[in-house]
């Protein structure tokens, strides 16, 4: 696929055509996780990173599996352990046979990563992932070392079992663009499933799109203009979950601890560019906003006891905002 189109316009057509090209293939392996496939590849475009939390068993790892096969990039897991060191997915300085040090790559020097349960290893490893994230780049030895374009973290965490785990502090959470929660599927697409999973079925899935398309694509979405009131709007969602400050809501000063940052905001304009596009629209509006708002703001708000005491979720605050 060329990647120079006579204007932006039918550069994003093209992107549209690729987004709907993505999805069918997916959905060949991806049962009733429609919106999360979407989720995640809004994620991508955007040049950001998602988490994934679900209860065991949710396919989380053969999604981000299919998703890396149908891309044509570079895919490494790295499953996550108390015993995991930095140097295990950054890479470590060997001494070689001539008698140099030499730097060995770790699995961090992908396209692709899976961090499988994020939340089972120490912080210092968590850290290195963290600096990789958001500098698309290492330190290793005193010196640095950039990753490879695009890059795109995918991680999970299983939200029952807390125990020998070490959850993200706020700070690290809010590396993360979206943070999506899996439910279990309908019944028709469990079935479906089952059917699949436990007969001789096999699905080969075709590469859809290259990097280079990726990289080009995730520059056309910083092209896409952005309406004042669009702006507003998401700047003002953002402030309104800050409990104590002049545009709070009162919701957020009964309910809220903390509110989301300045990165919550450029998130929800981004994300909105990228939902836009994806939906064939040159430019986003404030339902575009809206669709991205609740995975976005759910992991950079904290609750307050008076929440936890009645039962109030983020989700259900952060409903509560965008009516």
């Amino acid at each position: 696929m060329q990647t120079n189109f006579k204007s932006d316009v039918e550069a994003m057509d093209a992107l549209k055509e690729k987004f709907d090209l993505l999805q069918n293939e997916i959905q060949k392996r991806i049962y009733g996780q429609d919106e999360i496939v979407k989720q995640t590849l809004i994620t991508l475009f955007s040049r950001g990173h998602c988490l994934l939390i679900g209860v065991p068993g949710l396919a989380k790892t053969l999604l981000v599996n299919t998703i890396a096969e149908v891309l044509g990039l570079q895919y490494k897991r790295i499953q996550f352990t108390p015993d995991l060191m930095p140097s295990d997915i950054i890479g470590t300085e060997i001494f070689d046979k001539d008698h140099q040090f030499k730097f060995v790559k770790g699995p961090l020097f992908a396209n692709v990563i899976l961090a499988d349960e994020i939340n089972r290893t120490p912080p210092k490893t968590q850290a290195a992932l963290l600096e990789a994230m958001q500098e698309r780049a290492v330190t290793a030895a005193g010196e640095r070392f950039e990753l490879d374009k695009p890059f795109f973290v995918l991680a999970t965490q299983n939200p029952i079992e807390q125990e020998g785990t070490y959850p993200l502090p706020e700070a690290q959470l809010d590396r993360f663009m979206f943070s999506i929660w899996l439910d279990y599927p309908g019944f028709e697409d469990e079935l479906t499933i089952v059917r699949n999973t436990t007969s001789d079925h096999k699905t080969d899935l075709s590469k859809v799109i290259t990097g280079t398309e990726i990289r080009f694509f995730q520059d056309l979405i910083l092209k896409i203009p952005v309406n004042d009131n669009v702006l507003r709007y998401a700047v003002g969602l953002s402030a309104k979950t800050r409990p104590g400050t002049e545009m709070a809501a009162p919701i957020a000063n009964k309910y809220l601890k903390w509110g989301a940052g300045p990165r919550a905001s450029q998130y929800l304009i981004l994300g909105a560019k990228t939902h836009a596009a994806l939906n064939g629209k040159y430019s986003p509006d404030i339902e575009d906003v809206k669709a991205v708002a609740v995975n976005i703001l759910r992991h950079r708000v904290i609750k307050n006891y008076k929440a936890e005491a009645e039962n109030i979720s983020v989700e259900d605050i952060i409903n509560e905002l965008l009516k």
